[in-house]
Order: structure tokens, then sequence, then C-alpha cells
């Protein structure tokens, strides 16, 4: 991380850090223990950030008065001590840009204890990404029931003939869950032969996996009044009353431009608020994104960016073959990674991510 950049986000933590220590006194604040508690937790991890910032601003004056010293003073011991103590002050800066490093690296990934947001699209090849997207579904679902996690669809839109153009799930466990699937984020192509083509051809196909961190309503505050609410009847199942009520929620963030539907509930708050979570989560990413960006410039090659533009894993099912192009790294059995065995992958994948 450059040290322009370092000082930048030194600066934002401390900004962040002051506006939580005016709430955290606000009688609203503490009469709320569950807001509170949020508050203190973060409280206390930026105060560990900010005496550090406030030390290397102290050792910053200082460098800046020995090096005055080497440039105007005439006296050599002096200057010879002035020499001294520099050395010194750069080998202080050093480590406390490292501390400093260390502790904002571990505020961006306190994240990793997170429920998550999995959001699974179709993308090129037609009805067979659409098959494609239920294909990994299963796989996911397998994959959370042998880890104990449990789901709920948030939204779900069929495909043409079968599968689905596109699904959100809303995942929960007691812990880890999003920091073993934010490895899953990227585009994921697979080679086969479809049902309907008749000569045996292999084709190519994608989706993309969208896995977005699941945040309280404290770290993300929507105003209202940015959101356009529309409501129409549901498509999904639910008998006769999803042809009688408006109950599905689509929602725009004005701002940012973001779309949300959820339809999977009988009853419009539900949908409404399982759209707001779903949004709230979206934005925290955007704005996650935008920090991971400075930490990428030390850490080159993060495995968990998430970037959904990137081509991760390739299924090859003639090979019965899957390959992670992230780590170079194939397993020879597709069936059993199918059928939700994919802890080996994401564990190869976390020890790349820890070794950067």
């Amino acid at each position: 991380m450059k040290k322009s950049s370092l000082i930048q986000k030194l600066e934002g933590f401390k900004k962040e850090f002051h506006e939580i220590s005016k709430s955290i006194i606000q009688p609203n604040i503490i009469s709320d223990q569950k807001k509170y508690k949020i508050l203190l937790k973060k409280y206390i991890k930026l105060e560990k950030i900010v005496l550090l910032y406030e030390e290397y601003n102290k050792k910053l004056a200082l460098l800046q008065e020995a090096n005055f010293i080497l440039k105007n003073d005439s006296d050599a011991d002096l200057k010879e001590l002035a020499s001294i103590e520099k050395y010194k002050i750069l080998e202080n800066l050093s480590s406390i840009e490292k501390e400093s490093y260390d502790l904002i690296f571990s505020e961006e990934t306190t994240e990793d204890h997170r429920n998550a947001i999995v959001e699974l699209r179709s993308g090129t090849g037609g009805d067979e990404a659409c098959l494609f997207v239920e294909d990994i579904l299963r796989m996911y679902t397998m994959y959370f029931k042998k880890s104990g996690w449990k789901y709920k669809i948030i939204h779900a839109q069929k495909g043409g003939i079968k599968g689905y153009k596109e699904i959100i799930l809303d995942v929960n466990g007691k812990e880890g869950v999003y920091g073993n699937l934010k490895f899953e984020s990227g585009v994921h192509r697979v080679q086969r032969i479809p049902e309907t083509e008749s000569q045996g051809r292999v084709h190519t196909s994608a989706i993309t996996v969208a896995v977005l961190p699941q945040v309280k309503e404290i770290e993300v505050n929507i105003n209202l009044s940015d959101i356009k609410k529309d409501t129409f009847r549901s498509s999904g199942s639910g008998g006769q009353h999803v042809n009688k009520t408006e109950s599905a929620v689509r929602l725009t963030h004005i701002p940012s431009k973001i779309t949300v539907e959820c339809q999977e509930e009988r009853s419009q708050h539900k949908n409404f608020e399982k759209a707001i979570n779903v949004l709230r989560s979206r934005i925290y990413q955007i704005e996650k994104e935008k920090r991971s960006k400075e930490i990428s410039i030390k850490r080159k090659s993060l495995v968990s960016t998430g970037d959904r533009s990137v081509k991760i894993r390739t299924y090859n099912y003639p090979k019965s073959r899957v390959t992670d192009h992230r780590i170079h790294k194939s397993i020879y059995d597709l069936v059993g990674f199918m059928n939700g065995n994919i802890q080996e992958m994401i564990n190869l994948l976390k020890r790349f991510e820890e070794k950067k």
C-alpha cells in the first residue's frame, strides 16, 4: 500500500472513530443494547488504529525536525545526532506502517464470520446456462447441508425451458459462511454436451456467482426517500394467492441504480424486508470493493476479490474435471464436486490467499 493511500485510509478510520465516539454516548444508542454493542465493538477496533496513527504523526513531526537540522544546521555534532535520530525514526515509521497495515487488513477480513447472500445468474449459453444455474444451486445446497448451514430462497426467476435465469439465497450458519463462500464469486464455465445437442458436440456456457456478506442495519444506513418501491403479482409458487395479491416487491435504490426483487414470501412486508437486506449487502459490497482496490496494490492477487467478470472455474464434463484458474488446481471428481464436495477446493484457495 502506498504511503499516501495508507494515510488517506487512516484519516478515514480516524473520522469514523470520532463519529462513533459521538454516537455511542447518545441516549437512544445506549438504550438500544443491540446497536450499542455493535458500535462499541467497532469503537474498540478503531481506537487501536487511531492510536497508532497519532503515534505515526508524532514520528513524522520528529522526522521533519531532523531533516531541518541536517539541511540547515552548521554544527557537525548536532548533525550527526540528527542523522542517528533520523535513522531510528525511519525504522519506527516502517514498523508503525506495517502494524497499521496489519490492523487495516484485519479490519477488512473480520467479515469472514458473517452470513452471506449468494446470487446466481445465467450468462452466455441460453437455456444451457439456465440449467447450469440449477446444477450449481444443487451443488451449493448440498454443500450447505454438509456444513450444517441453512438457506432460504429470496428471489427466483425461472429459465425459458428449465433451470433458472437468476436465483438469490440467504445463507446462515454458526460461523464462517461468508469466509468460505466468498471464494465462489466470479464466472463459472461449463463444458458439456447439452441434452438438446443432436450431434454430440461439446458446448461452453457460463454463469456468474456473486457472494455478498450480510450486513446489519446500523452498518449501512439506507434513506427510505432514496428508494423507489414497486409491487407486482408473484410468478413463483404459492397457489391461487400469487394471482390475487401484489405481494412481490421491487426496490430501486435511486443513488446507486441498484434494483432488487423479492417474491418468495406471501407477505409483501416480508418480501420488502428481504429485499432491503439484499440491497444493503449490495451497497456494502460496492464500498468494500472500493476499499479492496487500495489493498490489492499491496496484495496483488487476492483470490476472493469477488470480481464477477473474471473466469474463476471450469467444469469439464467429458473429462470429469473441475479446474480453478486462480490457483491452477484441477480435481478429477466432477460427480463428487457437483454433489457438494467443494471444501477441498475452498481450503486450497484459503491457503493461497494466506500466502499473499
